[in-house]
């Protein structure tokens, strides 16, 4: 998968299409992509799945299935998913890429291998092989890849009118489709992300709205990012810093594993780095590391662009200095 970094704005990506194998470009371009030229196989009716243990709460064998729903259990085709313990992915576990996210696909006459380095890896490895079943027959080939690096996606961060709900699940599919894994959720015209009302839960119609966004970026392997918005009108207190930390946990409860503190574009006291700091570490001291199950704090600091900040002795090295290691910026 090989990529720019991205953090803010929408990529445009080709979509796939039926057409011929000549003209076929896996998108993203794979690390590695090998094609036994001039022979392929059907693709077949039934197969029998040897699927690993590791699989069983993922999103790896819903789409499979969705993709190839004739599973039958004395079939000569066989698919054989897993990750890289799994038993039944054992013989190609040192095809697998050694990386985050990496996965080894084959297919022969007979057979499918799907050999994901995680469970992210052997997701991405099945939306290959829904590339692959666009064409008239599936081409004898090998798949290696990785992504180059760990964040791609987009972040909704924009003023003005945000993305309608039926837009944001358009995204997320996209995002899946094109082995993209982030969306940061911060729109700020939300007033329930920023002033006036960050520190209030949202109604109840507005938060289902959000959960169903946040099991639609599961179903895509997508981490969805929740991004509070509090430095306008933010009271370094006690009171203030539990509001924010019982808004996150409301947030978590709706299913939300990523979560995120913009300081961008504000003014006055919220612009202090080593208040800034202090309040990012409590969190990640006190939400996201007892959790155990949540995705690094990211942050976005108020002075984000080089141009016009001191980098040297100034409000970037305050943070650089005191921010938790694994607090992203």
């Amino acid at each position: 998968m090989k990529r720019k970094p991205l953090l803010l704005g929408i990529i445009s990506l080709l979509a796939t299409a039926t057409i011929h194998a000549q003209e076929f470009r896996l998108q993203p371009t794979p690390q590695n992509y090998t094609v036994q030229q001039d022979d392929s196989i059907s693709i077949p009716r039934q197969y029998r799945l040897m699927a690993g243990n590791s699989l069983n709460n993922g999103t790896a064998l819903p789409l499979l299935r969705s993709l190839m729903p004739e599973e039958a259990p004395d079939a000569a085709f066989r698919i054989y998913i897993g990750t890289k313990g799994d038993k039944v992915v054992s013989s190609y576990r040192k095809r697998i890429p050694q990386k985050s996210e990496g996965y080894f696909l084959k297919i022969e006459k007979d057979r499918i291998i799907i050999a994901g380095a995680d469970e992210r890896g052997t997701y991405y490895g099945v939306q290959t092989l829904a590339q692959l079943l666009t064409l008239d027959k599936l081409p004898l080939a090998e798949v290696a890849d990785y992504p180059d690096v760990p964040y791609r996606g987009v972040v909704e961060g924009f003023y003005g009118t945000p993305w309608s709900p039926e837009d944001r699940i358009r995204q997320l599919d996209f995002y899946g489709r094109n082995k993209m894994n982030v969306y940061l959720y911060g729109p700020k015209d939300d007033p329930y992300h920023s002033t006036p009302h960050w520190r209030k839960p949202y109604p109840a119609q507005e938060a289902e709205r959000l959960k169903q966004l946040v099991d639609r970026a599961r179903d895509n392997n997508v981490i969805f990012y929740w991004a509070i918005h509090p430095g306008q009108d933010i009271r370094w207190n006690e009171e203030d810093r539990e509001l924010l930390l019982q808004k996150f946990e409301s947030m978590y409860q709706l299913g939300v594993r990523g979560f995120a503190v913009f300081f961008d574009d504000i003014s006055g006291e919220g612009t202090k780095a080593d208040k800034q700091a202090e309040l990012l570490n409590y969190i990640d001291n006190h939400f996201v590391q007892v959790k155990k199950d949540v995705a690094p704090l990211v942050m976005c600091p108020t002075e984000y662009n080089k141009s016009w900040t001191k980098v040297e002795g100034g409000y970037l090295t305050t943070l650089g200095e005191k921010l938790n290691k694994d607090i992203q910026i």
